[in-house]
């Protein structure tokens, strides 16, 4: 498809694409404006994210796109009668069935594809970690700021009630000054997907490999400076740490092991650690302030007291136990209803296409984790500290 046809295509879209209506399961008859979602890219991610689609009122996945023909079918466990499948994904965003896309692609495709979906007249949820290396970050900025369009990065945790519920209390001071925060994100395992064909080995394990890939900081640390980013209200001014190869010798290019330190421009520092060689505590995340300490799993958070604090405080927002008092070495559950992250990031993405409102985990967001991410590759492989330039403000 040319690049005159993709301009031509969003000339005709106008301000956006028109939503089709669509009979809701359960309400016969009923007919409401709703997504028309293309996933490009079925593999684990965008396979899973097919899953959650199909269960959406107001969502419907209208197209599935995948050069391999396992992945694609994958993604089509999940489709409708109507629902079309692609192999080249150029063709799919020629669909006028299609009002928004999924890119689950490997990292370094993201940009190039975010780019002609946004050309095609597209909205876009573009997964994490954003986009690779400053060039395409730059490009891929400009272009959201161009088109006039939704464009959301998928750092689903964002979207989670409950993350949003504690970045509330932190910023309205429930444990005091943020002294230093404290990620990580730890497997046991060597991080390959099983290859049919030795001839799918790039195609499958693109983690592995640097052309296509940021490794662990950028699939799994992004979301943890995502979240220290949004608690903060600020990006690192410095990064710097330490990765290697150092367990698994078996052609990997990307590190399996990777230590990073950023600094905050109030001083805060933030450490993340992602070990493919040992799971305890798995995925965690601490906020230590000078009055308490908040620590995260995906799921669940906790509440400590600093020792020797007084107890005649006052009731903590959305915490159980509610006095200061009931803290103890045990921690006391922030209990607040909240939906599983990716399900609720889908919920956001249907909300924002309908009302033409800017997600919360948007281009800016996604930019600034993305150069986060650059930097902590550059430091770990150039042995110095890396610092944040205006030229890095891509997305203002």
């Amino acid at each position: 498809m040319s690049r005159r046809k993709f301009l031509t295509d969003a000339a005709l879209a106008g301000t956006g694409v028109a939503l089709a209506g669509y009979s809701y399961p359960g309400h016969a008859g009923e007919r409401a404006p709703a997504v028309n979602i293309g996933i490009i890219g079925t593999g684990d991610r965008g396979g899973g994210l097919a899953s959650i689609i199909q269960k959406i009122p107001g969502i419907r996945l209208a197209a599935c796109c995948d050069p391999l023909p396992f992945r694609l079918a994958n993604g089509m466990k999940y489709a409708d009668r109507q629902t079309r499948e692609y192999s080249d994904y150029r063709f799919l965003l020629d669909s006028k069935q299609v009002d928004a896309v999924v890119v689950a692609t490997p990292f370094n495709t993201h940009a190039d594809i975010a780019v002609d979906a946004l050309d095609a007249g597209k909205h876009v949820y573009c997964e994490k970690t954003m986009a690779y290396g400053y060039r395409d970050i730059g490009r891929l900025c400009k272009k959201v700021k161009d088109a006039n369009l939704v464009f959301q990065t998928g750092h689903q945790y964002h979207s989670s009630r409950l993350y949003r519920h504690i970045v509330e209390l932190v910023q309205q001071g429930k444990i005091g000054r943020v002294a230093a925060l404290e990620c990580q994100w730890n497997r046991n395992g060597d991080w390959r997907r099983p290859v049919p064909d030795p001839k799918w080995e790039k195609s499958i394990n693109w983690r592995m490999y640097r052309e296509y890939s940021g490794g662990l900081m950028a699939e799994l640390c992004s979301h943890q400076i995502d979240f220290s980013n949004w608690v903060l209200g600020a990006h690192p001014v410095k990064v710097t740490g330490f990765g290697g190869i150092d367990f698994w010798q078996d052609g990997r290019e990307t590190y399996d092991n990777v230590h990073v330190i950023t600094e905050y421009p109030s001083g805060v520092k933030a450490k993340y650690s992602s070990l493919t060689t040992n799971r305890k505590d798995g995925y965690q995340i601490k906020i230590m302030g000078k009055e308490g300490t908040i620590v995260i799993n995906k799921g669940q958070a906790w509440l400590f007291s600093e020792a020797g604090k007084s107890k005649d405080k006052a009731i903590v927002d959305g915490v159980t136990g509610a006095t200061q008092s009931g803290w103890g070495p045990a921690g006391v559950a922030i209990d607040i209803e909240h939906k599983e992250p990716s399900l609720q990031a889908m919920l956001d993405f249907k909300q924002a296409v309908l009302s033409r409102t800017n997600p919360q985990s948007n281009v800016k967001s996604g930019a600034e984790v993305s150069v986060v991410v650059q930097m902590a590759l550059d430091a770990m492989d150039n042995g110095r500290v890396e610092h944040w330039k205006d030229e890095y403000n891509f997305a203002g």
